[in-house]
């Protein structure tokens, strides 16, 4: 255990310089890119019943931390069932907007058994404490899309000589532009200048109109066209992903768990994977009711643009042995950056296989 928490610790010091500033950000919407279809994910529960005023929470309490935007999104009706007490476990909610301050200490040090997270942080903690951290489900596939006020983008080719503005330095979104301009020509500060903004600023000066070009992810780039007209998906990166022939599944979001806490709630962690899948494939059947879930827990802010990006958030639930299709991706993240995923890419260990 001593050694264990050492090397929590010494994995915390590192990762805090590695993951500031790399929160995962909203955004867009755009005819729903295609993306492969839910694995394991049951049929959608029946409409959400009310929340009593003295909620009775059922079973063992689990420290659960989740991120607004696209990777809590599908946790919205999980969330709905814990106030109401039919969930599998008692959830105790730490909901963050930057996994690096608000997610990554308290998965480490122990005050969160479990988190939903971008996938290379995942990979990266899992390098950086030593295999204290594995990965449970998929939940989130690519999000990201580049906008534009105006009509001369339509490629990533077209990029070149202009200047874009994008959020998410330091996680997969910059990971991923980077490797897909290179697969088209561009080097990224060379070919392409790119500023690197907050999704709250960037979102902002795309809705006025201030920025002619923006990278943001669903459902930051939702909100953006719903407020500017004149603002339109240009480049949808899952689509610039299968053009570039890049290998993997382009997949940003997923649930991670401590591994020691696994290791002692083997049956409960079953129940917990089961809401979670009911909670997503809700979302997907009645996004109406799912949305304004998501508003009233502040997964996304509005309600009206979270319904009209959960078309585009690409959520699924994939777990097992189907986790390490993933492996694909981290190899293109490993090329890409080393540093982008811990410096290696995970081993079967971090795979977590009932």
């Amino acid at each position: 255990m001593r050694k264990r928490a050492l090397s929590l610790a010494l994995g915390l010091c590192v990762l805090l310089g590695l993951f500031a500033g790399c929160a995962p950000q909203a955004g867009n919407s755009t005819p729903a890119p295609t993306a492969s279809a839910p694995t394991a994910v049951p049929t959608a529960q029946p409409t959400a019943q009310p929340v009593p005023e003295t909620p009775t929470p059922a079973g063992e309490t689990v420290n659960l931390g989740l991120l607004k935007g696209p990777t809590g999104m599908g946790a919205a009706k999980l969330l709905s069932d814990n106030d109401s007490g039919s969930a599998a476990a008692s959830y105790n909610v730490t909901l963050g907007s930057d996994p690096a301050n608000d997610i990554v200490p308290k998965l480490i040090n122990g005050e969160l058994d479990l988190a939903a997270i971008p996938t290379n942080l995942a990979a990266a903690l899992y390098n950086r404490t030593g295999g204290e951290i594995q990965l449970l489900a998929l939940n989130t596939l690519g999000v990201l899309h580049i906008l534009e006020n105006g009509e001369s983008v339509h490629s990533l080719a077209d990029l070149a000589g202009k200047t874009l503005y994008a959020t998410g330095q330091g996680a997969n979104p910059e990971y991923v532009l980077n490797y897909l301009l290179e697969q088209n020509g561009l080097t990224p500060g060379v070919d392409v200048t790119i500023e690197w903004k907050a999704s709250d600023e960037l979102t902002a000066l795309m809705a006025s109109g201030e920025a002619a070009l923006g990278m943001l992810p669903v459902p930051a780039a939702t909100s953006v066209m719903m407020q500017n007209q004149d603002v339109r998906d240009a480049i949808d990166l899952n689509s610039a992903w299968r053009s570039a022939g890049a290998q993997g599944t382009f997949t940003m979001g997923c649930l991670v768990a401590r591994k020691q806490w696994l290791e002692e709630h083997g049956d409960l962690t079953r129940s917990i994977l089961s809401d979670f899948a009911s909670s997503i494939r809700y979302t997907l059947d009645n996004p109406a009711e799912a949305a304004a879930l998501m508003e009233q827990f502040g997964i996304v802010p509005k309600a009206a643009v979270a319904q009209a990006a959960i078309p585009q958030a690409n959520l699924v639930w994939i777990t097992s042995s189907d986790l390490m299709d993933i492996a694909s991706y981290y190899e293109v993240l490993f090329a890409a950056d080393p540093a982008s995923i811990g410096g290696a890419i995970p081993d079967d260990a971090f795979y977590y296989i009932p």
